[in-house]
């Protein structure tokens, strides 16, 4: 991996993990193209590097949402409560999480019918911040079995959790930003446990790749910045149709690639 081939996967990441798009299915297309998942030497590299990088996305959500990491017990509470299925989820079945992990299909399919999805659901869950209910602890955990099933690469977890609270009578905006900050335990804990895991496993990196790990979170993190207040300003005008036609876009990409023979190598 170079300083280009950094540059391009810190900006997808920081574009793509708060849209409702799937960062694994932009970051896995990215990858197979610039040849990183080929060589198995580079490969490990490509793993830590993008699980890496989500720390700068981590950043970018406490550094625009401080005031809510501030607040009372209650708040933490809630977004414990909203974290714990995901873990519980993923220890119990993580066999077959694994093996979707190897299906570029998955991925693809996993894409359109979420696109199909986000076609309808501003129709389906329409609720205006004046008339949304309050967070309970019980909405919270309904919200954080939404966040389960991005566990499926291609779903997307922002686009799970973002249904999950339209799904609890919360407004677009309210419902995106209550992801954006379930997001920072999520990915910590996911980032920790793999990076945990590929260095347990013996994975040794070159002193030249520190630069390019700095680099990479520093990009993320800005670019992260810049998503999250696009977004939102974005969805609380116009509602998530775009994002399904991108993401029907995408999974129709990967499945006629697929099926043209380019071999898609996985995170």
């Amino acid at each position: 991996m170079n300083t280009l081939h950094a540059l391009i996967l810190s900006l997808i990441e920081g574009l793509t993990e708060f849209l409702p798009v799937s960062s694994t299915g932009h970051l896995i297309i990215a990858a197979s193209i610039m040849g990183l998942l080929q060589d198995e030497t580079t490969k490990e590299f490509t793993k830590f590097f993008v699980i890496s990088i989500q720390f700068g996305c981590i950043l970018s959500v406490m550094v625009l949402y401080w005031k809510d990491f501030l607040l009372k017990f209650d708040f933490y509470l809630k977004l414990f409560i909203a974290f714990l299925p995901a873990p519980i989820f993923y220890f119990l079945f993580k066999k077959q999480i694994d093996g979707f992990l190897e299906n570029a299909l998955t991925v693809a399919f996993s894409l359109v019918i979420g696109g199909i999805i986000l076609l309808f659901v501003d129709k389906w869950f329409d609720v205006k911040e004046e008339d949304e209910k309050p967070l309970t602890n019980l909405r919270a955990l309904k919200i954080g079995l939404f966040q389960t099933i991005s566990m499926i690469p291609g779903v997307s977890r922002s686009a799970a959790t973002i249904v999950g609270g339209l799904t609890q009578k919360m407004s677009r905006k309210n419902a995106a930003e209550f992801s954006f900050v379930l997001a920072v335990p999520t990915l910590f804990a996911a980032s920790v446990y793999k990076l945990f895991k590929y260095i347990y496993d013996g994975a040794s990196f070159e002193s030249n790749q520190v630069h390019l790990l700095i680099l990479g979170n520093v990009v993320a993190f800005l670019v992260g910045v810049l998503a999250i207040k696009y977004f939102i300003g974005y969805i609380t005008k116009f509602g998530f149709k775009l994002f399904g036609y991108y993401r029907i876009i995408i999974g129709l990409a990967i499945i006629i690639l697929h099926f043209a023979g380019v071999k898609l190598g996985m995170l």
